[in-house]
């Protein structure tokens, strides 16, 4: 330690004859010192002039160390000063307590409290918080009920800072009930009170309940605000995440960096463009840091909300760029379509010295899937354990059979299922039985279906996935037999639904949705669509409706597909111009996909539809996905 007071740089020398000029050296620590560089240098001169057993100066060289302001980073050296002091006081142990708390090894809280009690110290109001802290980061309500006997031996149960601090742990471990009468129990309920509560009713999901609390506040900072956005955004209330920025900013309150990553999210969940445009005009024009996390996470919306021109612009004026922004590039060219520039970025990735994990290849994997790579997948997927050490995962496998069962090698795909070295899950059966449907092998797409439904009897896809098979190859005594058994099962298909933005408002259909004030007119604008449509050579494909029904009323429930509403409402409400951006919650079906191609080539519009595999962009009669999704 003490070498580090021989450093060659400037700074640091200046610093250190200001620092020695000091008459009293009790005053040494309350210079600024702003780094580890500036820190080893008083240390070192603490320890030669033995100032380090003055408590005053030693607790001032902890506090530093651990400041919550530098993170955990300086943790380590934190525990070699503390080693160095003869009978540390109360604020040294307290100050070790609240690092270790927010650290990776938060129970290493409690060998400093054991340790303060073993050297006679009485803990106080500053020790249970941090100490309560450390059992929410471990996730132990046993460990929590010790602490809060603790407090009761010692008489700070009620303490309001000790009661906020029990709130959260027991919120955040899941015991909301417990957490919620601490919370009515307490006298002077303050914000924090307030937004622990908040945070654990969103934690459990129960978002009602957190918002209700929110309307109560007498007072709210910009934590609450945070919390609560991200609290929708987490239970998948997208549009309520956005509502509540709304009222923020109605409020006239600034939000942060971290309030415009969770509202940046919602838009990109919801594909909602228009939306998240104004979301990143508010980043800049509030000049908010663009950091590596709002960094990604725009690149991340612009790419899922259709807009991978943008999503690459946004990349590219990155100031610094991490695995992950790297990552949320690649596989938003991925989801596209757009393999050889997705390969492309991933080579540029790792001349950049700027090493994959495994998510990074699971988005180039997926790349090569999409365009039919097969070759250079295999590389890349063999090249993971050689020259990264990485050992590939299910996801990975699922992107080879993906790759091998797009181009039709279906006997390949299922034997290399068979000799993976792990068991194979019921998501990468499912891609091998998708490829079957595709390419019409009824033999392996039966053998995989019956795998599937023994794997996840109650998942109603792999049914619907295995019918299809089966109808197109005129089987169908072995449909009405699938159908029986999830009719006896009570397995049914979850009820699609589609969403679409126009101007600030995200349009939401469902199959056979008659809510919608406008849903003549819609339904109206869909029957001309479809008459132009025929023309163009259209018919309807019933053989994937699986209703018992007649073929009239399959074609009604055609009709009814709520992409087919969106499209019909998006071309009521926009310009001929203007393109249109579909979400739907499922995979596209034949005929939706088969329609939307001859609107594109029909009506001249350009239609951007991401379903739950990836993104389709139709244009001139003609699909980004090359029939095969």
């Amino acid at each position: 330690m003490n070498g580090c007071s021989s450093s060659s740089n400037s700074g640091i020398s200046s610093y250190v004859v200001r620092t020695l000029r000091l008459k009293n050296p009790k005053l040494l620590l309350l210079e600024t010192c702003s780094n580890i560089s500036h820190l080893k240098v008083i240390h070192a001169y603490m320890i030669r002039t033995h100032i380090i057993t003055d408590l005053f100066a030693a607790s001032r060289l902890i506090a530093f160390c651990t400041n919550p302001t530098y993170g955990t980073s300086f943790l380590d050296y934190a525990q070699r000063i503390f080693s160095q002091i003869q009978n540390p006081n109360l604020f040294i142990y307290n100050a070790m307590v609240r690092v270790y708390s927010g650290s990776k090894n938060p129970q290493q809280s409690f060998q400093f409290y054991r340790k303060l009690q073993q050297e006679g110290l009485l803990p106080d109001n500053l020790t249970f918080p941090y100490l309560v802290k450390s059992c929410a980061e471990f996730g132990c309500v046993g460990m929590g009920i010790q602490a809060l006997g603790q407090i009761i031996k010692h008489g700070f149960e009620s303490d309001v800072y000790v009661q906020n601090s029990l709130v959260h742990m027991y919120a955040t471990c899941g015991d909301i009930g417990t957490a919620n009468r601490i919370f009515r129990g307490i006298y002077h309920l303050d914000v924090v009170s307030w937004t622990s509560m908040i945070a654990g009713y969103n934690k459990c999901g129960d978002v009602e309940s957190a918002r209700r609390l929110f309307d109560k506040m007498p007072e709210r900072n910009l934590v609450t605000w945070s919390i609560m956005i991200n609290g929708y955004v987490r239970n998948h209330h997208f549009n309520k995440a956005i509502e509540l920025f709304q009222v923020l900013q109605s409020e006239g309150v600034q939000a942060n960096e971290t309030v415009m990553v969770s509202v940046i999210a919602a838009c990109a969940h919801l594909g909602a463009l228009e939306q998240g445009e104004k979301a990143h005009n508010y980043v800049l024009r509030h000049k908010l840091n663009v950091n590596l996390i709002l960094g990604t996470a725009l690149v991340d919306m612009y790419a899922r909300c259709g807009s991978i021109q943008k999503a690459i612009r946004v990349f590219e004026e990155l100031p610094e760029r991490d695995t992950l922004s790297w990552t949320a590039v690649i596989a938003g060219l991925a989801m596209h379509g757009h393999a050889d520039k997705a390969l492309e970025y991933f080579s540029e990735m790792l001349k950049t010295g700027i090493t994959p994990r495994d998510i990074t290849f699971t988005a180039v994997l997926s790349a090569c899937s999409h365009g039919g790579l097969v070759d250079r997948g295999f590389q890349i997927f063999e090249s993971m354990e050689r020259e990264y050490e990485i050992e590939p995962r299910l996801e990975h496998y699922g992107c080879m059979v993906d790759i091998l069962g797009r181009v039709g090698k279906l006997e390949e795909a299922e034997d290399f299922v068979r000799k993976m070295p792990m068991q194979p899950n019921a998501p990468i059966w499912g891609a091998l039985l998708g490829a079957c449907r595709i390419h019409r092998n009824t033999e392996i797409g039966e053998r995989v279906g019956k795998i599937l439904i023994q794997l996840q009897p109650c998942h109603s896809g792999y049914y619907v996935l295995l019918s299809n098979i089966y109808a197109r190859a005129n089987q169908w005594d072995n449909v009405t037999q699938l159908r029986q058994i999830m009719k006896e099962r009570g397995i049914k298909k979850p009820p699609g639904y589609s969403l679409i933005e126009i101007g600030d408002t995200v349009y939401h259909f469902t199959i056979g949705d008659k809510s919608h004030l406008e849903i003549e007119k819609i339904e109206a604008m869909w029957e001309e669509i479809v008459r132009r449509i025929r023309m163009a050579g259209y018919t309807e494909n019933t053989a994937d409706v699986l209703f018992d029904i007649d073929e009239e009323e399959k074609e009604s429930a055609l009709y009814r597909h709520s992409e087919k509403l969106a499209i019909a409402f998006g071309m009521m409400k926009t310009e001929n111009h203007t393109p249109l951006r579909i979400v739907k919650n499922l995979r596209v079906c034949e005929d939706c996909h088969t329609a939307t191609k001859l609107v594109s080539k029909v009506f001249g519009r350009e239609l951007i539809v991401r379903d739950r595999n990836r993104f389709h962009h139709f244009r001139g009669g003609s699909c980004s996905c090359m029939d095969y999704w």
